[in-house]
């Protein structure tokens, strides 16, 4: 879980300190935090995460917003490259597409990733989202790359 060390609502500036503070390596981020994102589990290449479906997820028609459920597939992984990469690591999603299979009306959606690789300095990641049912709600396909000069092949 991290730690805001200023208020939260004031600009990120690109040099200098984080205004925030991680407890470990797999962790919330501010923003996985604001939206209630939680780690059920992150290791050997796999994650799973979950996201409850609160009013402030919700769009205009009342379903849950694509870009909450696009943002657990990331983060799920995110978490699951994070179980195979040393603390400290650089890297980021280069690649994203996500399938919506089903709405989520209410409810928790559990986002189970798994990540292939590396080659080079390339993860391939896959998530699917379900419901509290069950139901398939989403799939998501992702390819992250590792920042150079980090010990894996350019």
């Amino acid at each position: 879980m991290s730690r805001l060390l200023v208020d939260g609502d004031q600009p990120m500036r690109a040099e200098g300190e984080r205004p925030f503070v991680m407890e470990g390596w797999i962790d919330t981020a501010p923003f996985e935090e604001f939206i209630g994102l939680r780690i059920a589990e992150a290791r050997d290449g796999r994650a799973l995460l979950t996201l409850p479906f609160t009013v402030k997820l919700a769009q205009g028609g009342g379903l849950m917003h694509g870009g909450a459920l696009t943002s657990l597939a990331d983060t799920a992984v995110a978490m699951a490259i994070k179980s195979l990469l040393p603390p400290g690591t650089q890297f980021a999603t280069t690649e994203l597409s996500m399938k919506f299979l089903a709405p989520v009306r209410e409810g928790m959606v559990t986002a189970r990733a798994e990540v292939h690789g590396p080659q080079g300095r390339t993860f391939f990641g896959e998530a699917v989202l379900t419901d509290d049912q069950g139901r398939e709600v989403a799939r998501f396909q992702s390819v992250f790359r590792v920042a150079r000069g980090q010990g894996f092949d350019a």
